[in-house]
């Protein structure tokens, strides 16, 4: 094995708990490279008690001491940015730009949970004569986080940074897929000066995953991932009365005008379709091509074959995902769709046993096949045709998703149009990954999203905190009123 057997992290010191252990695979050799625990409710319970006690210095600690923590975690991360990027690609698969840029995402949104201290101040009020009322947020206690093998150091860090800098302690549960890089956020976290059981990392699958839904001891918990498994998470949670945000899956469209600027929106297109391998929510997966963009579409076509996998386009995680892309392709070209570009039976050179689909773009697709309605996950584009924009956006609007969607177009009235009328949490104009920067928060609608709130920036203030309100009365002369 490259690396040693993955270890939980409880009370700042790593262990290794007695359960079962299954291989850790780098999807760009389909070679073991590790082996990570599946843990079980013991070792939840063990983190859960870990936390709490931290929790009563640690919540108590004020916030502008908190973030001081992550003014020198952000540092570190830019420190330390080749060497987390390395890794994200050994576990995950990321072509060395797109895992560094991961990385860099990181550090931003650490920058924001740096500011808490400047957006989160109570309000106060002189409500009547002598009667003062303010509010103020305290956290929610011990909280968790559930994320997804896609990004592996970015994801976590949407919840790590605000969650644990408004006074909560937070277990983390990364992806057993992806593994390797919650351990190195500990380790800087821990050299930022984080105290022990502040963090805690458990590893594992389902059990673990049942284990953080159902412990009482957790006031509330982030998930992201498919969305058959963030209802039943959301479910899960909610019934034990905790609060939760579940982030499912997506089934992103661009809506494509004639009048599009056809270089910006066919390398756009194609890079958002094909950026993360498309293992990533935000990515392109339906082009809803309105009367004749045949002109776009060609240019498109040009940019995907122009791309050589292993070196512009990275592995999907697993042989199992490499199988589950081709199904949708298969079905949707026997029905009729015609393959322009085609991705299938990808191999690299020295990586032949890697996971590896080339970019793919399938034309005259029809809004009732799977591949128009599924969410693939994968460097895959369908192109559905409609006569106008109305019947473009009835086709964005049947979906159940509603995570993104973007038109590229010169008119002003069109974009407005789209924007207003999309179904999505997330639109964008001229953007193939219309994902908002920070202090503005990441969120979709629909089936996309489970529970209110968003998960990041501003958003996500009011999931990880409760709100206190203090009424009171000094002054004697104030007399006797409704609040006695």
């Amino acid at each position: 094995m490259r690396y040693p057997d993955v270890q939980n992290y409880l009370g700042g010191t790593f262990v290794a708990p007695d359960v079962p252990m299954t291989d850790v695979y780098d999807p760009s050799s389909g070679e073991p490279i590790s082996r990570v625990p599946m843990s079980t409710a013991r070792e939840v319970d063990a983190a859960v008690r870990s936390a709490r006690a931290a929790f009563p210095a640690w919540s108590t600690t004020p916030i502008k001491d908190r973030v001081q923590v992550f003014y020198r975690y952000k540092a570190l991360l830019e420190q330390h940015v080749n060497e987390l990027a390395a890794l994200i690609s050994e576990e995950n698969g990321k072509i060395a730009g797109e895992a560094r840029a991961e990385v860099l995402k990181s550090a931003e949104l650490t920058e924001f949970a740096c500011s808490l201290p400047q957006i989160t101040p109570g309000e106060v009020l002189e409500v009547s004569r002598g009667v003062e009322c303010r509010v103020e947020r305290f956290p929610v206690g011990v909280v968790a986080s559930i994320t997804p093998f896609n990004f592996p150091n970015m994801v976590p860090n949407w919840s790590i940074p605000n969650a644990i800098a408004l006074g909560n302690c937070l277990i983390l549960k990364p992806s057993e897929l992806v593994p390797l890089s919650a351990r190195r956020i500990a380790e800087l976290l821990a050299e930022a000066g984080l105290p022990a059981g502040v963090l805690q990392i458990v590893h594992g699958g389902r059990e673990a995953v049942e284990a953080l839904c159902d412990h009482p001891g957790i006031g509330a918990l982030s998930f992201v991932g498919s969305t058959k498994i963030a209802k039943v998470v959301y479910r899960r949670a909610t019934a034990s009365l905790k609060r939760c945000l579940a982030l499912g899956g997506a089934k992103n469209h661009l809506i494509v005008m004639p009048d599009a600027d056809r270089e910006m929106t066919a390398s756009n297109a194609v890079a958002s379709m094909s950026g993360c391998a498309g293992q990533r929510c935000m990515a392109a997966s339906v082009m809803v091509a309105v009367a004749d963009t045949d002109h776009i579409v060609a240019r498109m076509v040009d940019h995907a074959r122009a791309m050589v996998p292993g070196r512009d386009v990275g592995p999907v995680i697993s042989a199992a995902a490499m199988e589950r892309i081709t199904r949708y392709i298969d079905e949707a070209e026997a029905a009729g769709a015609t393959v322009l570009v085609d991705g299938r039976r990808t191999t690299v050179s020295g990586r032949e046993r890697g996971y590896y689909f080339g970019p793919t773009i399938i034309d005259h697709v029809t809004p009732d096949m799977a591949i128009a309605q599924e969410e693939v996950f994968g460097p895959v584009l369908a192109i559905v045709r409609t006569e106008n924009v109305e019947q473009a956006l009835a086709v964005e609007n049947a979906s159940p998703y509603g995570n993104a969607a973007s038109v590229f177009t010169e008119s002003g009235s069109v974009a407005r149009f789209v924007m207003e009328r999309a179904s999505a949490g997330m639109v964008g104009v001229n953007v193939g990954v219309p994902v908002p920067r920070e202090p503005f928060s990441f969120g979709g609608w629909n089936d996309s999203k489970f529970g209110v709130g968003d998960i990041t920036g501003r958003g996500s203030i009011e999931f990880w905190t409760q709100a206190k309100k203090m009424t009171t009365k000094w002054n004697r002369e104030a007399g006797v009123n409704w609040m006695s």
